[in-house]
């Protein structure tokens, strides 16, 4: 599992490597660029499913066991 991914902002395009929480979704994200607060777009559960290159661990695990994608804090136990 990865728990680095690299936010892009998509309103100043600024790039930032950032580590991921593996017990809860980060719902926002002040952009280190620009200042924008970023929220995750309508249906996916976090910022890093996003904007960012790696989806958050929970999508990733879901993933991986080949079931349906489950949102942080409404996936089963591990």
């Amino acid at each position: 599992m990865e728990l680095r991914s690299t936010l892009t902002c998509p309103h100043c395009g600024h790039s930032s490597k950032e580590t991921m929480p593996t017990d809860a979704c980060r719902f926002l994200y002040d952009c280190k660029g620009c200042g924008a607060k970023l929220r995750p777009n309508p249906g996916d559960c976090c910022v890093f499913c996003s904007f960012a290159n790696v989806p958050c661990p929970p999508i990733q695990e879901a993933r991986k066991v080949g079931s349906v994608n489950s949102c942080c804090g409404t996936r089963s136990s591990r």
